[in-house]
């Protein structure tokens, strides 16, 4: 870098002095004015400047009002990283409608939930994409949805769609189906139609869907203000130069790539390099085609990144910073990662969707064992960030049993308070009363807040188990079974059980030399952990048996299903 990072910081602090609210499309109008011909989205195939996606996002968006669209509506995208993606989501934003990016990995099943559950009147799909086929899903969860205005009804899918765009990634379409083309045609027949749509920054700009680890997905909704003030925390923090360019694959259905990507870069003109699926080598390139600054990635693609000799066919100098986030890393990986890409600048995070995405960061000058051992402090926010601090977010932890707030230092439930909490699950008022208490929110994460402010992961409330009355940490268990050498993945659960209540199971994916036994796992715990904390059950599984959701977590919840079943199936 050619200037220091608290040079940098200073620099987006005088920029941002006074917070000013603003949607998401008067945020991209404020840029292109500022930015207009400088790249926002870089690909292979196009580079879209930032006055070229704004151009885009008001053809697109008097096209959606034309169809109907407006405040109130919800319109959902199944889009992967294409560079079409940005001025759509903009083009929403500027109807007043809400944007929900759905998971395009959702098969039949899912997609058709989310459709209906969300209330969706507007979808833009692709036509395909890795194998699955939305068009035919489509055939099935809502017949006719290629006839514009089709009257939905409750035997007939989804009751609220009322339109569907297809965006042809693939080269198929159907007649009678409006494309993206026959979208801007249509807004250029009705120029201005979107320009007088009120919203406000208040307002719910977005909708997005959890992953379905511990149950189905709920749809969390966030302002347009609460993306943008995480986005600047981003910038902020991290101290972006001026004109940063984020390579990433991670899609834009999730906050990751959403607001760590897209939207962050936007505070210091900067562009994204957007992917649509990862290899090693893809990053690589890019980088070297792009000259990208900075890439966001999760620990599995990190250690494919390293492990791979292909690195050397590419000129990889202008890389100088990477966030991964999702999973702890070992600092063996950072310091491989510093030695081999020449990455001076390493941070992870934590965060979640019902916050406005990642709230904690760890800085580009801490050492690199903060990054192993914790998940970073509150993200600097300057102007954007609570009232009367310089932080973007409060955390404290209460008792996971009774909801009490603990003394600074102790483990227990993570709950937050800021401005960018979300304002509540869509159609879910009773999860909301839950997971929303008295201005704070309560995560579902357990885990502490050090004396210095950094915070420590140490499981999840939901997971937590009682065995003969005393309370399981069933990251306790996974983290001594993990370390041995036969065990490739482990996950311990509690089940019901008529004589104890409740009694813990390891559920195991053993490493393919592995002859593990039940008798090993059990005496091997019996000589390590508390006797209220051995498990009493053992399940083994291949990796490809574990319930996934479609972003790859494993469900907890079926596998206490799961190893319920099976249990049953011995007692027979």
């Amino acid at each position: 870098m050619t200037t220091s990072i608290d040079s940098r910081r200073q620099a987006l602090r005088e920029q941002f002095p006074v917070w000013i609210p603003r949607t998401l499309d008067a945020w991209l109008d404020v840029c292109a004015e500022r930015y207009g011909d400088r790249p926002f989205v870089i690909t292979d195939d196009v580079t879209l400047t930032y006055r070229e996606v704004a151009e885009q996002s008001r053809r697109l968006a008097d096209g959606l009002v034309a169809l109907g669209v407006g405040p109130g509506q919800r319109v959902g995208m199944l889009m992967a990283n294409h560079p079409e993606f940005v001025p759509l989501k903009f083009a929403i934003a500027r109807t007043g409608a809400t944007a929900i990016p759905f998971n395009y990995l959702y098969r039949e099943d899912e997609l058709g939930y989310v459709l209906a559950q969300s209330q969706c009147s507007t979808l833009i799909t692709m036509s395909g994409f890795a194998g699955l086929d939305y068009l035919s899903m489509l055939d099935s969860i809502a017949p006719g949805w290629e006839t514009p205005g089709r009257a939905g009804t409750d035997g007939d899918g989804p009751k609220d769609l009322r339109h569907v765009i297809v965006f042809p990634n693939d080269g198929r379409t159907r007649e009678k189906a409006m494309d993206l083309d026959g979208l801007a045609a249509l807004g250029d027949q009705n120029p201005g139609a979107a320009a007088d749509m009120p919203h406000t920054p208040d307002g719910i700009g977005d909708m997005l869907y959890t992953s379905g680890s511990t149950g189905s997905p709920k749809g969390v909704q966030v302002t347009h203000d609460a993306v943008l003030r995480t986005a600047y925390g981003s910038a902020l923090t991290r101290a972006y130069e001026d004109g940063r360019r984020i390579l990433f694959s991670l899609p834009c259905y999730h906050m990751f790539g959403y607001v760590e990507g897209l939207l962050s870069v936007m505070y210091v003109g900067g562009a994204i390099i957007p992917q649509t699926s990862f290899s090693a080598e893809n990053y690589f390139a890019g980088i070297q085609r792009h000259r990208a600054t900075d890439i966001l990635c999760v620990p599995t693609m990190a250690v494919a990144m390293v492990q791979t000799t292909a690195r050397d066919r590419y000129d990889l100098s202008s890389l100088t910073a990477v966030l991964c986030g999702s999973a702890p890393a070992p600092i063996w990986l950072w310091e491989t990662f510093e030695k081999d890409l020449g990455v001076s600048e390493i941070v992870t995070g934590y965060g979640m969707t019902e916050c406005g995405g990642a709230m904690t960061l760890t800085f580009p000058e801490d050492p690199l064992e903060l990054t192993s051992t914790t998940v970073g402090r509150p993200k600097i926010a300057g102007s954007a960030g609570v009232e009367g601090s310089d932080d973007l977010v409060r955390y404290r932890t209460v008792d996971p049993q009774t909801g009490e707030p603990l003394p600074a230092g102790e483990t227990g439930e993570l709950t937050s308070q800021g401005p960018t909490t979300m304002v509540g699950f869509h159609g879910k008022p009773e999860e909301t009363a839950l997971a929303l208490r008295d201005g704070w929110l309560y995560s579902g994460d357990l885990g502490r807040v050090r004396e210095d402010g950094y915070l420590e992961i140490t499981g999840r409330s939901k997971e937590l188990y009682k065995s003969g009355g005393e309370l399981v940490m069933p990251k306790e268990i996974e983290d001594l079974l993990a370390a041995r050498d036969d065990v490739s993945q482990v996950f311990a659960i509690g089940l019901n059980d008529d004589r104890w209540g409740e009694v813990g199971c390891a559920v195991i994916v053993p490493t393919a030399e592995a002859r593990l036994t039940e008798e090993d796992v059990i005496a091997y715990c019996k000589e390590h952990l508390a006797r209220f904390k051995v498990p009493k059950r053992v399940l083994f599984l291949d990796a490809d048996d574990l319930p996934k959701t479609p972003t790859g977590k494993v469900q907890k919840f079926r596998l206490v299903e799961q190893a319920t079943a099976a249990w049953k199936g011995t007692q027979r």
